[in-house]
């Protein structure tokens, strides 16, 4: 109830509850208000040791702080508890090439549109999902992602090449709440999108694992190679702090422009 009150994600509230019923049944037996900080810290060694990933810990213990100082009151109960130090990875892009291989081999219209999406307007899975008919903006060349992460809206661009199969897919579908809608009118399903995509990689012949935020993240990417922004980047991806839009500065291949062939 706390979670819903202060409108978090239902995608962060689940992971939230998961995790905090794995702790409950560490501690079975024990009360929880009983629990210190040497004991949580026993309970994030336990998952370190049992090669859960930064990730998981960091949710794990926001979960644990989210119970005892938002729903039992306790500021700062477990403040000097230690995180896991972050793990700097790169993101894993797609060349321009791969992209145009990876689109040729999505024959049905609805996934073509998916997959366009994705990727000509750098949206996150679940923005693709929540999208409705009219958050397409065909006068100013525009996407309306409402709530995104962090609960805000904003707005992408809109590839002029895209418009003649949107136009196709909503006359011959006629979406109704959804812009893509699932066999019982709800929105079409995560696993459903991550098939689309994944296969058409294997098709195309690439040999990476394809993700749908594979082609947020060769979105970004790209736009940086044609020498957009970076901070405009910044508002089209939703980043909070531009130091999260600048790790592509690290994959993009303008970056290495320049740079002599020691070989040659």
């Amino acid at each position: 109830e706390k979670l819903e009150l202060k409108q978090y994600s239902k995608n962060t509230a689940r992971i939230y509850i998961a995790c905090f019923e794995k702790f409950m049944r560490f501690f079975e037996g024990v009360p929880l208000a009983q629990i210190d900080e040497n004991d949580i810290r026993d309970y994030l060694l336990h998952l370190s040791r049992s090669n859960r990933s930064t990730s998981y810990i960091n949710q794990a213990v926001n979960s644990i702080k989210f119970y005892y100082e938002v729903v039992l009151g306790m500021p700062n109960r477990f403040y000097s508890i230690e995180r896991p130090r972050k793990r700097k990875k790169l993101p894993e892009i797609l060349s321009v090439a791969d992209v145009q291989s990876l689109l040729a081999q999505v024959g049905n219209l609805k996934h073509r549109c998916i997959v366009g999406l994705l990727y000509s307007s750098g949206l996150r899975r679940a923005e693709l999902l929540a999208l409705k008919p009219a958050d397409l903006d065909f006068n100013r060349m525009m996407v309306r992602i409402r709530q995104g992460k962090g609960n805000k809206d904003r707005y992408s661009i809109l590839s002029k090449t895209l418009i003649p199969e949107l136009t196709e897919y909503l006359h011959r579908y006629n979406p109704d709440k959804y812009l893509f809608e699932g066999p019982n009118g709800g929105p079409y399903s995560a696993s459903s999108v991550l098939k689309v995509v994944s296969r058409a990689g294997v098709r195309a012949g690439i040999r990476k694992h394809v993700t749908p935020h594979m082609l947020r993240h060769s979105f970004a990417t790209h736009l940086l190679d044609k020498g957009v922004d970076l901070r405009k980047i910044q508002v089209l991806l939703g980043h909070n702090s531009s130091k999260t839009t600048e790790i592509y500065t690290h994959v993009a291949e303008h970056s290495f422009k320049g740079i002599d062939d020691l070989l040659s």
